[in-house]
């Protein structure tokens, strides 16, 4: 049986994309049962020429599509119902040209394979060959070095990055600004999540321990009068871009991100809540900002050079007036965590570039609940005694926040 798809030629590097509808029988075509990866039949090893090949064993064949993105180089492969849980794919690698690989559920119903290149390797060729016997199939991925330029030229997500998404949808027009005659609606965004964990230290990780935090917050919240929705409920991946999405969709009257990051160097520790600024307050914030939107190129989607020059004009307009409203709900949030969590960060209230809180229209902020990389932080983070005390000081921030931004609303109305 000849292969589903073979390309022996110089490939340009954007994607290839492969459907299986066309070439398998339709009994084959069920995709309901989850293909696994085969680890011991697999491996990442040194190629012809200085490149590297990929050698994947799958239970059966499925859509996949494949691409390269650079700063820094990847290689990045999409499938349809892949199961990657209980397996590590850095077991793979046998060659020092890649220095990493992750692997995890990027949307529902497809996975991602992430592999971290150490330089400039370009896609030559791919093919996925059934078994017409085991009915099992085998990927093969042959990378070769290329010229940083070119790499850079051709790498990028393919133009149906996006894909499976449903059309548009056409959206009420956006809510009043609260005034104090209806409940507040928070959306509550856990960083991190499905194929990016965040952070992780002695066990700890960064996204179980946030979305547990998100769940008391919620359910605090709701007690407390508010209408809350978070942007995930489950260990998934949710990209940047797609968490302001979530919060435009709700009529979020607040967004509200929450993570708990590392930092190599320092010994930082406490809590710190962040506002936006294109200038970062220090550099463990510029770091920050920077470690968080790096992991967002894990969706293989960047939008933040796509702003015409009319839309930024009306975004910084909107901003004009959330941004005020902004710094007053992080330096009520730090007041509150202040009031019964205690141990803030020596600077707890700060502004950095992080792409969840550019929001024009929802007053936004990211509170780092602590640091994993510091040992007494960790400790507080993993005790339900502490979070509760945190959650608490959250909640008074949020409602002293809304009194005031309430009582605001009136005289702007006068």
């Amino acid at each position: 049986m000849r292969p589903l798809f073979r390309n022996r030629g110089r490939l340009s590097g954007l994607a290839l994309l492969l459907s299986l509808a066309l070439a398998l029988p339709v009994a084959a075509q069920d995709l309901s049962a989850l293909a696994r990866p085969d680890i011991g039949a697999s491996a990442i090893a040194d190629g012809a020429d200085g490149g590297v090949r990929v050698q994947l064993s799958l239970s059966q064949p499925v859509p996949y599509r494949v691409f390269t993105l650079a700063d820094p180089p990847r290689l990045v492969a999409d499938f349809r119902e892949v199961d990657w849980a209980g397996t590590d794919p850095a077991a793979l690698i046998r060659t020092e040209r890649v220095q990493g690989a992750r692997a995890g559920v990027v949307r529902p119903g497809w996975s991602r394979l992430v592999l971290d290149l150490a330089g400039p390797l370009g896609l030559d060729s791919a093919e996925m060959r059934p078994d017409p016997v085991t009915g099992r199939a085998l990927l093969r991925l042959a990378l070769r070095p290329a010229a940083p330029e070119a790499f850079a030229a051709q790498s990028r997500p393919p133009q149906s990055a996006l894909w499976g998404l449903p059309d548009p949808e056409t959206l009420p027009p956006p809510r009043r600004r609260p005034d104090g005659t209806r409940p507040l609606r928070v959306v509550l965004d856990p960083g991190h999540g499905g194929i990016d964990p965040g952070a992780e230290r002695d066990g700890v990780r960064e996204s179980t321990l946030v979305l547990r935090f998100a769940r008391e917050l919620r359910e605090a919240l709701r007690r407390a009068g508010f209408e809350v929705v978070l942007t995930r409920d489950a260990d998934i991946f949710v990209p940047l871009e797609t968490r302001i999405d979530i919060a435009r969709r709700a009529q979020a009257d607040v967004f509200v991100s929450i993570h708990a990051d590392a930092l190599a160097d320092g010994h930082a520790s406490g809590a710190t809540v962040y506002t936006l600024s294109e200038t970062a307050s220090d550099k463990a914030s510029a770091l920050l900002a920077e470690r968080h939107d790096r992991d967002a190129l894990l969706a293989g989607v960047d939008l933040s050079e796509q702003d015409d020059v009319i839309a930024t004009v009306l975004m910084d307009l909107a901003r004009t007036e959330t941004a005020p409203r902004s710094d007053r709900l992080a330096a009520a949030v730090v007041a509150g965590l202040k009031a019964h969590a205690g141990h803030l960060y020596k600077r707890p209230q700060l502004s950095a570039g992080f792409s969840v809180l550019k929001s024009p229209d929802i007053p936004s902020i990211l509170v780092e609940l602590g640091f994993l990389s510091s040992k007494s932080d960790r400790e507080r983070l993993v005790s339900p005694q502490w979070r509760a005390k945190a959650v608490a000081g959250l909640v008074a921030g949020l409602s002293a926040w809304a009194a005031e931004d309430a009582a605001l609303a009136g005289l702007l109305r006068r």
